[in-house]
């Protein structure tokens, strides 16, 4: 199951819904019955006192394997 966001144009209104990925595409419905569309979520990473931590763990493109964990954090051994 994934979480996908949708905008009712009716409502002026944004909601989560939790489907099956086979049911990304199919149309639905907000808590007032209108039509409403899929978007694309927006989200943000915040670094604070973790910073080093956080940017250590994104992606180190070019690295050994093609691993996006950046650092073996996965297993992977790259």
């Amino acid at each position: 199951m994934a979480i996908y966001e949708y905008y009712c144009p009716t409502c002026r209104d944004t909601f989560e819904r939790r489907r099956p990925m086979s049911e990304a595409t199919t149309a639905t419905q907000c808590a007032s019955g209108h039509r409403a569309e899929r978007t694309i979520s927006n989200f943000a990473v915040a670094r604070g006192e973790g910073g080093a931590a956080v940017a250590q763990m994104e992606p180190e493109f070019g690295a050994g394997g093609g691993c996006a964990c950046g650092g073996g954090g996965c297993g992977c051994s790259s």
